[in-house]
Parts: structure tokens; C-alpha cells; sequence
């Protein structure tokens, strides 16, 4: 019986929070602001209009004759049109910009209060870490040479290393978003999620099959930190355990140009539904629970972030990522990096270093 999957949706439900109620009130001001400004240029360009002919009549006063719309010709009214089309193309050139500098005031202020989010949060996590951290050698130390415990403790102070090297990642990309990064090599980046996710595919019952990659690509360096691009792989490969029935593979493997390099996460599921493929990279484009056809249990319920969150790590670092296949069989995820020559890779490194 095939498993009964409705993997994403994008849900809008009416929202109250602070951001949507900023939104509203400045598209409605800028929308009142547009059409005064439109009947603005409408009043001034009759004004203009007027100016003119009143200046015309005075100058036909002083030769003693009346002006009128039959005594116009051609010139003249080019004239009249060149003055008033360029006084009102003035006049929307000044209010156009006035209203671009305030509609854009709510993105910057919503852009700086989530930066100082991020900031603060990762800054606030840094000590509980660091605590954890120095707990979890303890534990080490307590175990000793205990053949069963010791690879678990080992395994939760990897653990608690990474997230406190995501944290420390995350307080850079805020405070110092130009810092010079070191380029990672894809066969480690590759090896800690298999061993990141490793013990989640066992329990879901399912085999990850990962590429032999210290043999085929062990000297290939992408132009992204080990960090970021663990998260981001290790999104694509836990999206593809949550959607998977037991059972089933999840496969990653990857192919390599002069140029690029290609990495795909292939699942067994029943593929994207309730929304258009190129979609789900966008933020709350979420599923709803997901059913196992064999188990009948819930899989995974998701919030929709992590694919937005695989999109932007890839995007700042040139990289791309697209749904390459969806269908009954299962769905493939492909990201493109660019790839790294050995001089490429010696300069990101000198730079690093200085």
C-alpha cells in the first residue's frame, strides 16, 4: 500500500502580528499618497497648460489680437506638450522617489529587528553551549575506555561542537557578513551528515545511501564554509527521511564538471503535492502530517523554513538548488556549487589565514 503523502502546502492564514499590521498601514498611506500625487500632476499640468495660454495671450494683447485654440499650430502645440510633459514627468520623477524611500522604511526596519534577532539569540545561546560543551568532556573523561558508552558521549560532544559552531556561524553572518570564509571540501561536509542522520534514518527504518566519497571526491572544495553547507545538505537529507516510508532509500550522489559540481538527494516518497514545485523554497510553504502507508503513524509535520533556509545559505555562496524530479516514485533535489581549482582553492586559503 503506498504511503498517503500531502508533502507541502502553502498555507496564509490571517495574521495579527506586528510585521503584517506595519505592512498594511504603509501600503495603505503609500496607496493614498499615489493617487494624491496623481491628481497633483493632473491639477499641475492643466496649471501648466493655463500658464501657457495666459502668457500667449498676453503676448497677443500687446499686438492687439485675441488667441485662440484655431491659432494654434503644430510648434505650438509641441510646445505646450513638451512643457507639460516634462513638468509633470518632473513632478512623478520627485514623488516617486519620496515614496519609494518610505515604502521601503518597514522592509529595513523588519530586516534590522531580524538581524538583531539572530544577533541576540546567538549570542544568548553561546554561554548555555559552551556550559554543555565542557559537561559533555566531562562525561568523556567519566566514561573512560567503556566500549558502549564511549562512541555515544563522543557522538554528543560532536553534537554540541556543531551547534555551537552553527551559533558562532550565525553571529557572523549578522555582524560580520563580509568576513573572508574558508572553502570546505565536499567529502567531509558529506560525511558528517551521513553520521548526522545516521541514527534517525535507522529508526524510520530507512538506508541512506551515501557516495563513496573519500576515493572519488575526496580533493573536490566548494566555495561555502563546512558549516553552512552541512546545514544545508543536511536539510535536503532530513526532508527526504521526514517524507520517505519505511523502507525506502534516501540517495545521495554527485557528479562532477570542469566547472561545477552536482549534488542530488533523492527520496522514495509519493512526490510534492498541494504546490508547485519551485514554491517550496519559500518560507512557511510547509506539508501537512504526513501518514507512513505501512505504519499508519504520523512522519512529519514541517514549518516550511528549512528549504528557504537551503536556498539562501546556497545563494550566498553562488551556489543553486532546484526540484530536479517530483512524481509518485519519489522527489530529487539538485544543488549546483561551483567548483574549486587547486589555485582557487590556495587563495581562498592565504586569504583565510591573513
Amino acid at each position: 500500500m503506498r504511503n498517503r503523502v500531502s508533502r507541502f502546502s502553502l498555507s496564509r492564514p490571517q495574521s495579527t502580528n506586528l510585521d503584517d499590521q506595519v505592512f498594511k498601514t504603509a501600503a495603505r498611506k503609500i496607496g493614498i499618497q499615489v493617487a494624491a500625487l496623481s491628481a497633483v500632476m493632473v491639477l499641475a499640468g492643466a496649471v501648466l497648460l493655463l500658464a501657457y495660454f495666459w502668457i500667449e495671450s498676453k503676448e497677443h494683447h500687446g499686438s492687439g489680437s485675441d488667441l485662440a485654440l484655431n491659432d494654434l499650430d503644430l510648434e505650438d502645440l509641441l510646445q505646450i506638450g513638451l512643457v507639460v510633459g516634462v513638468g509633470v514627468v518632473v513632478m512623478a520623477g520627485l514623488g516617486a522617489l519620496l515614496f519609494a524611500r518610505r515604502a521601503v522604511q518597514p522592509l529595513e526596519e523588519s530586516m534590522r529587528r531580524q538581524r538583531n534577532f539572530v544577533g541576540d539569540a546567538s549570542h544568548e545561546l553561546r554561554t548555555p553551549l559552551a556550559v554543555l560543551s565542557v559537561r559533555a568532556q566531562q562525561l568523556e573523561m567519566m566514561v573512560g575506555q567503556d566500549s558502549e558508552l564511549q562512541p555515544v558521549v563522543a557522538e554528543l560532544r560532536a553534537g554540541t561542537l556543531l551547534m555551537t559552531e552553527i551559533v558562532n556561524d550565525l553571529l557572523v553572518s549578522v555582524t560580520d557578513p563580509g568576513v573572508v570564509a574558508r572553502p570546505a571540501r565536499l567529502a567531509a561536509v558529506l560525511t558528517d551528515v551521513h553520521d548526522d542522520f545516521r541514527l534517525l534514518a535507522e529508526r524510520r527504518q530507512i538506508i541512506l545511501d551515501f557516495p563513496e566519497t573519500e576515493s572519488t571526491f575526496a580533493e573536490v572544495f566548494v566555495p561555502v564554509p563546512h558549516v553552512p553547507l552541512r546545514r544545508a545538505l543536511g536539510a535536503l537529507v532530513d526532508n527526504a527521511i521526514g517524507h520517505s516510508p519505511q523502507g525506502s532509500t534516501v540517495r545521495v550522489y554527485m557528479t562532477t564538471e570542469s566547472n561545477n559540481v552536482e549534488i542530488r538527494v533523492e527520496d522514495q516518497g509519493s512526490g510534492i503535492r498541494g504546490i508547485e514545485p519551485e514554491r517550496v523554497f519559500e518560507r512557511f510553504a510547509h506539508g501537512a502530517t504526513v501518514v507512513d502507508g505501512i505504519s499508519g503513524q504520523d512522519v512529519r509535520s514541517s514549518h516550511g523554513i528549512g528549504l528557504a533556509l537551503v536556498r539562501d545559505v546556497l545563494s550566498r555562496h553562488s551556489g543553486t538548488v532546484e526540484v530536479e524530479r517530483t512524481d509518485a516514485d519519489g522527489t530529487t533535489f539538485c544543488v549546483v556549487l561551483p567548483r574549486l581549482t587547486s589555485e582557487q582553492v590556495d587563495h581562498y586559503r592565504s586569504q583565510y589565514e591573513t
